[in-house]
């Protein structure tokens, strides 16, 4: 098992910057990848970006440019550093962990945070 918690939703302006994290506990070493996904009001769940325990990252192409996600092994925790914000950006943010047991795969999901953009 997985625990994921994530912090650092709010309010932010546009064009302004804020960055969201993401802590792990437990099974950590069953990691294989981590990253964020987000859902708008009216809309399906999408990936923003993943980087993986490698440190190989892949994002979305309408945050690429804007986003980064980063990793700290030694806290187990994963960031979003969100820079020029859209209103478009505005969603519940879900953290995503990808485990591997050696016999199967299973994901993990945080509980959201919101992030609001305004223009």
């Amino acid at each position: 098992q997985v625990q994921l918690v994530e912090s650092g939703g709010g309010l932010v302006q546009a064009g302004g910057s804020l960055r969201l994290s993401c802590a792990a506990s437990g099974s950590i070493f069953s990691i294989i990848a981590m990253g964020w996904y987000r859902q708008a009001p009216g809309k399906q769940r999408e990936l923003v970006a993943t980087i993986t325990s490698g440190g190989a990252t892949n994002y979305a192409d309408s945050v690429k440019g804007r986003f980064t996600i980063s990793r700290d092994n030694a806290k187990n925790t994963v960031y979003l550093q969100m820079d020029s914000p859209k209103p478009e950006d505005t969603a519940v943010y879900y953290c995503n962990a990808k485990t591997y047991t050696g016999v199967y795969y299973q994901d993990y999901w945080g509980q959201g945070t919101h992030v609001t953009v305004s223009s």
